[in-house]
């Protein structure tokens, strides 16, 4: 069975190259020798061969072929070898890539401050301060918030399973007491409930010793991942300092790449590089700032709301609502979730009135805040933002979840752009052409 499976795999990946090398060849033909030596045989029928240039042209359009040929077909042979390849290289350069994002992440605050910092008669010694005092700003803006909701909320949220823990332990206790205590036989249907033996204590032990052991497991696990913490620790910082070289010679940078751009690469080409570097800084320096502005409110109104209502955890509960809300669509999954659980140790019915709460402010976000502050610029659809989230998580976890949707949508506005122009560019030839005797004026 397994020798006829590999012998059918084999048949099929013939198959499909021999199809792709087909179509290849055939839409080769089509589009470029067909055309060219009809043009040129109705012009010089006789000396095709003879014009060099006509020659050369033939000659790299058999070796651009051959070459594709080639390289599909190593590509479909030794996918594997390919992928680990691919692996390697991205374990290599994983810090600088690092770097990369701190710096793309970055790089909003650090606009925003140059342009507020000494704007009243600059001096030169002020301007070349002015760099340095704005990245600081940053960095102290960027990890200031983070780590002010990660003290707000790991700690609350130990002291909530903590509390969730106690309480179903004293509900088994408490179940014991009423099973010894309460003739079952007396109530509607206490025939049947008194049927039920259920020991209780022994349901408590097990849970307890359930948890001895999650916890053991849980300390095994971490002390397995000291390793590879201290790895992603490593390339955390050699991507920090990395980003901190970016961000201050960024002008330096930006002027190197455009240098190397013109000179090295076509001009159309080029040309429609930068562009495609400009719409996605545009993109993700807009979708940055607006969501940022957009999490900062949704958290202080949610905050406001929970006090107004007098649920716990108000100001915890708000953070950790504004910084999720950095990852759409399932930022705030994340965070109603969380934060009904603690709730929920303190008031089954106040989590009941956060939960009612917080889909009408997510809804009053939606389809108020959201389009005011971000605006039209990311106009990507929702099934596109999910799998772009899906996608960034995977590759690089809660960071790629957050960028996948800026690199995601300025593809798709470059995909949408030159969609709209080859469009026009075909209706613009179907378009009959005016004759002279259409155009042509009576006398």
């Amino acid at each position: 069975m397994i020798l006829h499976l590999c012998v059918f795999l084999n048949r099929a990946k013939v198959a499909i190259l021999h199809c792709i090398f087909r179509k290849i060849g055939l839409y080769f033909l089509k589009n470029t020798f067909v055309p060219s030596i009809r043009a040129v045989q109705e012009k010089e029928p006789a000396m095709f061969f003879d014009n060099k240039e006509k020659r050369n042209q033939l000659s790299k359009w058999i070796i651009g072929i051959v070459a594709a040929c080639i390289v599909i077909y190593l590509g479909v042979r030794y996918v594997s070898a390919i992928a680990a390849a691919v692996s390697w290289l991205m374990r290599l350069v994983r810090p600088l890539l690092i770097g990369l994002t701190f710096a793309l992440i970055l790089n909003v605050p650090l606009g925003m401050f140059e342009k507020r910092l000494f704007t009243k008669k600059p001096t030169p010694k002020k301007r070349k301060v002015r760099r340095p005092l704005a990245i600081l700003l940053s960095l102290v803006l960027v990890f200031g918030i983070f780590a002010g909701v990660a003290l707000l909320v790991i700690p609350e949220f130990i002291s909530a399973m903590r509390v969730l823990v106690t309480m179903v332990l004293d509900l088994f206790d408490q179940l014991a007491i009423f099973d010894s205590q309460t003739d079952l036989s007396n109530l509607p249907l206490g025939s049947y409930f008194s049927r039920i033996d259920i020991d209780w204590m022994q349901l408590k032990a097990e849970l307890e010793l359930w948890l001895k052991q999650a916890g053991s497991e849980i300390m095994d696990w971490a002390a397995g991942m000291i390793g590879s913490v201290a790895s992603s620790v490593f390339d955390g910082v050699i991507g920090f300092v990395f980003s901190i070289y970016v961000l201050a010679n960024k002008q330096t940078l930006k002027r190197q790449m455009g240098r190397l751009i013109r000179v090295w690469l076509p001009e159309k080409f080029g040309g429609k590089l930068i562009h495609a570097a400009r719409v996605s800084a545009d993109i993700f320096r807009q979708f940055i700032a607006g969501q940022t502005t957009e999490a900062i409110i949704l958290g202080t109104l949610c905050a406001i709301g929970m006090w107004i209502l007098q649920i716990p955890y108000a100001p915890m509960v708000g953070a950790l609502v504004g910084v999720m809300a950095l990852i759409p669509y399932v930022g705030a999954f994340i965070s109603t979730t969380v934060s009904a659980f603690m709730i929920l140790t303190v008031s089954p019915v106040k989590a009941l009135i956060f939960v009612v709460f917080l889909l009408a402010l997510q809804q009053l976000e939606g389809n108020l805040i959201y389009p005011k502050v971000v605006g039209a610029k990311i106009n990507l659809p929702a099934m596109w933002v999910l799998a772009a989230i899906t996608v960034g998580g995977n590759l690089a976890g809660p960071i790629g979840m957050l960028l996948g949707v800026p690199f995601a949508s300025s593809a798709y506005a470059l995909l949408k752009e030159a969609t709209d122009k080859r469009e026009q560019a075909q209706l613009a030839a179907k378009k009959p052409v005016p004759s002279e005797n259409t155009t042509q004026q009576p006398e």
